[in-house]
């Protein structure tokens, strides 16, 4: 029998845990259904065969400002998996070994950033200071302009803030494709310029990088399910939901690929953009609220893992200047445990990879190695015992300035069904950060439906 507490969810991400996580907390009855054999959706991590090493598909960093997911870990338990550099320190590297740190002083925020930026050696004295008067103005633009940011790419962005071609590759172009996972070209200025104001000119404890020291999947997705199951909740994957069945204006039951029928009072779809629209019958997907989610359109990452008979680098984490590969993490240094078979296990990443996804996994690991051993000589010398290519060809929703007008919230015409994934509206591009927000709009949201329902039979 169906209750009026009772809540589907179909997505077991950060988005759909979370909501979940939050729902079952204000004594919601949730079932969580994953399509996929273990939860996680495009964020889990899986054991490598032979070495013993936590694969994360790939790779996440954290920040001090992502409060709400901190918030989520900590009501689950695994707040304590998390390490925090609690000050900002970024190596760029540039060709041979040419290293420059970005590194917050000890100053309260916002003036923390003043060091680094004043302390960048990539830069002459001069573009440094051009560097900081346009981050000031970029924030000025934040609060009075914020229309004209939402119709710039950061590309235009850059002309009017006047930041020479070395500015923008030393430091503007990195953190951009780093946190919007496009190309400056077709990226939201104004979606940079709310990353830059949380994470780095806002209060000194936000800039913190903060890594795991597990993989994913044990970080989140085991600890969220236990939650959920102590509180009378359900969560199971390998179940493939078909279909969204409606009765009288409002879901009614999923309909699962095995035939079998799960209702609910009400249903959080935590599931990309075009999955989601598959699940609703065509008089819902035909609604302008839902059609205009098929516009909004995804860009693609490419994760290279590659284990060496040696340690190359000390650094924990380090950005290239100039090359294919953006980003290199030693998971050595990041994971709690460590001493498995091979000393040297890296990760490398390449957002907005739309002209090298299809390209074969064999190329693709050329392109790294070549940009490591550009980029750290100590490499030269290192043999590489084996690889792993990962691609994620929908990762993220592409950060195109017209998603502003296209993201949706969380609550739909359909007055039983809300929407949670990094792809809402939440004002932040599709972050870790920006699925929590919106697990836990929905669940706000469902909530207060909730409460509305229930006054209306009262009365």
């Amino acid at each position: 029998m169906v209750e009026a507490k009772d809540v589907v969810v179909v997505g077991g991400g950060f988005a759909g845990l979370s909501a979940a996580v939050a729902l079952a907390e204000r004594g919601f009855r949730v079932a969580v259904l994953e399509s996929k054999p273990e939860l996680g959706g495009r964020a889990y991590s899986f054991m490598q065969e032979d070495g013993g090493d936590q694969v994360d598909n790939g790779q996440h960093v954290l920040m001090g400002c992502y409060h709400e997911t901190l918030d989520f870990l900590e009501r689950i338990g695994s707040r304590d998996k998390l390490f925090f550099h609690q000050d900002l320190e970024i190596r760029m590297l540039d060709r041979n070994g040419a290293e420059a740190v970005l590194k917050t002083s000890r100053m309260p925020g916002p003036l923390h950033m003043s060091g680094a930026l004043l302390r960048y050696r990539h830069l002459g004295i001069g573009e440094r200071v051009r560097l900081m008067a346009g981050g000031m103005k970029l924030l000025a633009m934040l609060r009075r302009e914020r229309a004209a940011l939402e119709g710039l790419t950061v590309a235009e962005l850059m002309s009017r803030l006047k930041q020479g071609e070395r500015a923008r590759q030393c430091f503007w172009y990195p953190l951009s494709i780093a946190t919007l996972n496009d190309e400056p070209e077709v990226s939201s200025a104004a979606l940079l310029a709310e990353v830059l104001k949380r994470a780095f000119f806002s209060r000194r404890s936000d800039s913190a990088f903060v890594y795991s020291r597990v993989g994913l999947s044990e970080l989140y997705c085991k600890p969220a399910a236990d939650f959920i199951e102590k509180r009378d909740g359900v969560v199971a994957a390998h179940c493939n939901v078909e279909a969204l069945e409606f009765a009288d204006g409002a879901v009614a039951r999923v309909r699962l690929r095995d035939g079998r029928k799960l209702g609910a009072s009400n249903f959080v779809l935590a599931v990309p953009p075009h999955q989601m629209l598959r699940l609703l019958p065509d008089g819902a997907a035909s609604d302008p609220f839902f059609a205009r989610v098929g516009k909004l359109e995804s860009s693609p990452i490419v994760c290279v893992h590659a284990w060496f008979d040696r340690e190359v680098t000390d650094a924990a984490f380090a950005g290239f200047i100039g090359t294919t590969t953006q980003w290199m993490f030693n998971k050595r240094r990041i994971f709690a445990r460590h001493g498995e078979r091979h000393p040297g296990y890296l990760s490398f990443v390449i957002s907005g990879a739309r002209k090298l996804v299809e390209r074969p996994n064999n190329e693709l690991l050329d392109i790294v190695l070549g940009d490591l051993k550009a980029m750290i000589p100590a490499a030269r010398g290192a043999r590489m015992v084996k690889a792993l290519v990962l691609k994620e060809k929908h990762a993220t929703m592409a950060p195109a300035p017209d998603t502003f007008r296209l993201r949706p919230t969380a609550n739909t015409p359909v007055p039983n069904l809300f929407l949670a994934g990094d792809w809402i509206q939440t004002g932040l591009p599709a972050t870790i950060e920006s699925a929590v927000m919106s697990g836990r709009a929905a669940a706000r949201a469902l909530e207060a439906r909730h409460g509305e329902k229930t006054l209306a039979v009262a009365a």
